[in-house]
């Protein structure tokens, strides 16, 4: 297959590119080479590309700046994502679009399911709503929600809030850590392997959670990646409401996913991506 990876330097696209080059031909574009809020250049590149599978993992994903920058936020997160679905529609490809645990407002008390209400609380999570209804338009259209995403290839694993925690740990510093917001961290490698899987097998189209398994809390998360370091579990841990962001937080996020197992895929537990991203 011809498979086109937009944002391609990024940290979940340049494990999809990784992932995929190796089985197909992988054409991947980056912010230098595509300015992909013009729509006429998306059409333009994809069309060129000839790609059977679009992957997109660009995204404004400064979650407090798009408070004060909405319109880049919608346009880069929605109008985007509409590019490249009408223009997958129209060439018969399949499209593969990254959705957030931001559109839920966080009052769950276990795991969200593809068919709960989404109830976004900012500008950012409204953008990645809409950046899922954009994907839905293609037939072949999938959305996969991720969140909490650490780990990657090279300069771009070096991002995300598990990256300073464990970066912390390992110099003797004391991270701070939110103690009550619940996630269901995203290993970017494991991510890549379900997207080349989707690709592959190509199930019902639609929304599907791509997390790893569980739904552990910040704190849980850093105590377990103490453990695995070998080293003294100490952190400065505070409470989501104290940390004054300007944007929400769902408090409650994790995700289940229980549709992406039910076709075959099989998400590892957070614990086991966690240590293989440790043992990196």
């Amino acid at each position: 297959m011809r498979v086109a990876v937009f944002g391609s330097r990024g940290q979940l696209g340049a494990a999809v590119v990784l992932e995929c080059q190796q089985r197909h031909d992988v054409f991947p574009f980056d912010r230098s080479s595509l300015d992909v809020t013009d729509h006429s250049a998306v059409a333009d590149t994809i069309g060129r590309s000839r790609a059977d599978v679009i992957v997109n993992c660009t995204g404004y994903n400064a979650v407090d700046a798009a408070e004060s920058h909405p319109v880049e936020a919608l346009r880069l997160n929605g109008l985007t994502v509409r590019s490249m679905a009408r223009t997958a529609r129209d060439l018969g490809a399949v499209l593969v679009h990254y959705g957030s645990d931001f559109v839920f407002d966080g009052r769950a008390t276990r795991p969200y399911v593809e068919t709960d209400p989404p109830n976004p609380q900012s500008v950012y999570a409204t953008s990645k709503l809409l950046g899922e209804w954009f994907a839905a338009d293609n037939p072949r259209g999938y959305v996969l929600r991720v969140e909490s995403l650490f780990g990657g290839v090279g300069a771009s694993s070096r991002k995300g809030s598990l990256y300073g925690i464990v970066n912390a740990l390992k110099t003797g510093a004391v991270p701070r850590v939110i103690g009550d917001r619940t996630v269901s961290p995203t290993f970017v490698i494991d991510a890549a392997r379900a997207t080349l899987d989707i690709v592959e097998r190509q199930p019902a189209p639609g929304l599907y959670h791509c997390v790893n398994g569980g739904h552990p809390t910040w704190l849980e998360v850093a105590e377990e990646a103490a453990r695995l370091l070998g080293v003294e579990p100490r952190f400065d841990v505070v409470r989501l409401a104290d940390m004054k962001l300007p944007a929400a937080r769902p408090k409650y996020c994790a995700l289940s996913n229980a549709r992406l197992t039910a076709v075959g895929i099989h998400m590892p537990t957070w614990q086991d991506a966690l240590r293989r991203y440790i043992e990196m």
